[in-house]
């Protein structure tokens, strides 16, 4: 829809788990780096905590594209399943025999054959279990007996559990603290930073061919930053919705008024008041000011602050102040040609 528009390959905000649109805040690396760990090591069971939104699915899957042909993973992507349904999908996931579907203990004996090949062939086997938030406790219990499965030097079947905040909060729970003394590695994702906020649209930008400074203004970034408090997902969905009403108006870059008016329609509001975490202990207030006062973003380990006016891959100049019209409006109007194009 606005892809040539903006000099786009593609949309770079959509909402699916795509791996090559990851980017890797120091917080995401050292996760993915926790993930692979616990799997190269056989470490039986890894937890990965984040908020709605933060990224831990297209983290498990960039996880996942990570590992040679010998590491076989299982992805349960919708756990909340009654005891029964739970043993049926993972017969199917692992490509057990019928009668394994509906009896556990013949999954059980089946799955553990096949886990023992495995590791005699040199081969891993990860189950990874997301949104576990919303696993029952008997399926968690399930889930400890399985990561039991075991020699008595290896474990043969690793275990990845990803959830929400509250997950810690269950597995808190006194009948759980099995489950828990097995964790092996916790890792968590914590919200972006305003850095790390223009990090991941230049570099979605970048993916999508496109050139981040040519897309949106440092202070439509911050407007952005402030509204999202720094999850992802919200990021994506405010920056797509910006970019489709900047093109209904043939606008760009995208200014923060046009970021108001979909924040409105989508009733979020901003935290201006919400402190800047520049990311590094110890930092002078000073920092600020040059974030404030040049151009954004060094993709790479550098700080918010690009100066230069060649790093063409940060976020764009300050904006004048214009009257962006009623993008609202245009908005639902190409919304609704791209459903009837679909």
């Amino acid at each position: 829809m606005y892809e040539q528009f903006f000099g786009l390959r593609e949309r770079p905000f959509d909402l699916t788990p795509n791996p090559r649109y990851l980017v890797l805040t120091d917080v995401h690396r050292e996760a993915l780096s926790n993930l692979e760990y616990g799997i190269s090591s056989r470490k039986g069971i890894t937890l990965l905590i984040g908020e709605a939104g933060s990224g831990k699915t297209t983290l498990i899957r960039t996880a996942i594209e990570k590992q040679p042909d010998r590491v076989h993973c299982i992805h349960l992507n919708n756990p909340a399943l009654s005891r029964g349904e739970f043993v049926e999908m993972l017969a199917d996931r692992f490509g057990l025999s019928a009668s394994a579907k509906s009896s556990k203990a013949t999954m059980l004996l089946q799955l553990e054959a096949l886990l023992k090949a495995r590791h005699e062939a040199g081969e891993t086997t990860v189950l990874i279990v997301d949104e576990a938030q919303s696993l029952s406790i008997e399926l968690f219990e399930e889930v400890r007996l399985l990561a039991n499965i075991e020699t008595n030097e290896e474990k043969l079947l690793l275990v990845i559990i990803a959830g929400q905040p509250e997950l810690v909060a269950r597995l808190n729970d006194k009948s759980l603290r099995q489950l828990k003394q097995r964790i092996a590695l916790r890792c968590e994702l914590k919200p972006l930073t305003l850095q790390e906020t223009a990090a991941y649209l230049a570099g979605r930008i970048k993916a999508a061919g496109g050139v981040g400074a040519q897309v949106f203004t440092r202070e439509a970034v911050t407007r952005i930053f402030d509204t999202a408090r720094g999850i992802p997902r919200v990021t994506s969905v405010i920056a797509d919705n910006a970019l489709l009403s900047a093109f209904a108006q043939g606008r760009r870059p995208v200014n923060s008024q046009i970021v108001d008016e979909v924040c409105a329609d989508f009733d979020l509001t901003s935290t201006p008041e919400m402190p800047v975490i520049l990311g590094t202990e110890g930092e002078q207030p000073a920092s600020i000011a040059v974030v404030q006062g040049n151009r954004m973003l060094d993709l790479g380990n550098g700080p918010l602050g690009a100066s230069t006016a060649d790093e063409r891959d940060g976020i764009g100049d300050r904006e004048s102040v214009e009257n962006p019209g009623n993008s609202s409006k245009w908005r639902r109007f190409f919304f609704e040609r791209r459903l009837m194009q679909r």
